[in-house]
């Protein structure tokens, strides 16, 4: 199977939807049918749910969802030849030209890492190539390697002007840690278009809700527990995204014994090892998901906090984050909607106060 820059691996399920949600509404006599579409695209397995009365309506909106998911692939792909951001990467430090909405993701992701201070890095693409998570090849890279290829990353040294790109030569641009949230952002946009009100989007890992669920009650999620199989709660959502990111499903064992996870430190070149074992960001928008659950996850826990203490009101977020010693931090708006599994009672809680240091 070839590998996509775009989504580099076939993605775990780091949220599990745990409700059974066919439903009628009350005093009525028509049903809401649940209606599916699952196939493979951006190199990752994705499941679509719609819940409509009207059969016909449900499943063009599931064709075109479809095959809207494809067009942002073939735009946004680091391998294929004809794409957008392959066109960027081998302009030999020339402008490129590119679509108007190739050119706002880039902006998005160029202003995410201006935001994160580099905890994001849309140019890490050749060190993950020299650890092998983009081929599924693992290897550990010299340190002088790394050190080159450090070189040859750096946002702020990507040029747009309008629809031109400018990359220096040798660097690489990677949708990678945007794209899926910002292609599952305009499949809502296309349920929305259709009349659709009640969906559930599984895009490789990361959720995404139309509406609530037919009867109005909110969608219920798994979140897989870091530290084993099954999960450590569950979260109510509705007209929300919720992404996950992790070291500890796609890594690898070296030689030396060590494990490395496939999410890097833009500033060594390495895997993190940061303390935390997992970061969940629940937002309206997937693309701000996507973004923020990788670099918060790079940031580490204190770093991560401050993130959202300085931002929440701006980017309007909450998070979940799981440390490796086995302790919760969640933001207080969504306390009462998270619950704790019985058998991970013996994690610890705490609720971030926006107004408190920690």
């Amino acid at each position: 199977m070839k590998p996509d820059g775009l989504k580099r691996f076939v993605l775990p399920v780091w949220i599990i939807v745990l409700s059974g949600i066919l439903t009628a509404c009350a005093g009525m006599q028509r049903r809401e049918e649940a209606y599916s579409k699952s196939f493979f695209a951006m190199d990752t397995y994705m499941t679509f749910t719609v819940y409509d009365e009207d059969a016909k309506r449900a499943q063009s909106a599931l064709r075109q969802a479809q095959e809207e998911i494809g067009r942002l692939e073939a735009l946004w792909s680091v391998t294929d030849a004809d794409s957008d951001i392959y066109a960027v990467n081998h302009g030999g430090g020339r402008p490129v030209a590119v679509q108007e909405e190739t050119a706002q993701t880039i902006l998005f992701a160029l202003e995410m890492a201006q935001n994160t201070e580099g905890a994001l890095e849309p140019t890490l693409y050749p060190v993950l190539t020299a650890w092998g998570f983009t081929t599924e090849e693992n290897r550990i890279p010299s340190t002088e390697q790394i050190n080159k290829l450090l070189g040859q990353v750096g946002y702020d040294r990507v040029l747009v002007a309008g629809k031109q790109i400018t990359l220096e030569e040798g660097m690489m641009f990677d949708l990678g840690a945007v794209g899926k949230g910002c292609a599952g952002d305009r499949v809502v946009q296309v349920m929305e278009e259709r009349g659709i009100t009640s969906a559930l989007l599984d895009i490789g890992g990361n959720v995404q809700a139309v509406g609530s669920k037919p009867d109005g009650s909110d969608w219920r999620l798994g979140l897989r527990s870091p530290f084993g199989e099954g999960i450590f709660g569950t979260l109510l959502i509705s007209d929300l995204a919720v992404v996950t990111s992790g070291n500890y499903e796609r890594y690898f064992i070296g030689e030396d014994g060590v494990r490395y996870g496939h999410i890097i430190n833009p500033a060594t070149g390495y895997p993190v090892n940061n303390g935390l074992a997992s970061v969940t960001v629940i937002a309206k928008e997937g693309k701000l998901c996507d973004a923020l659950s990788t670099s918060l996850f790079v940031m580490g826990l204190e770093d991560a906090v401050a993130y959202w203490k300085e931002h929440r009101e701006e980017q309007e977020f909450d998070v979940i984050l799981v440390t490796e010693d086995r302790k919760i931090y969640l933001t207080q708006e969504i306390k009462d909607r998270f619950d704790l599994q019985k058998d991970c009672r013996d994690m610890e809680m705490h609720v971030l106060d926006a107004g408190k240091p920690d």
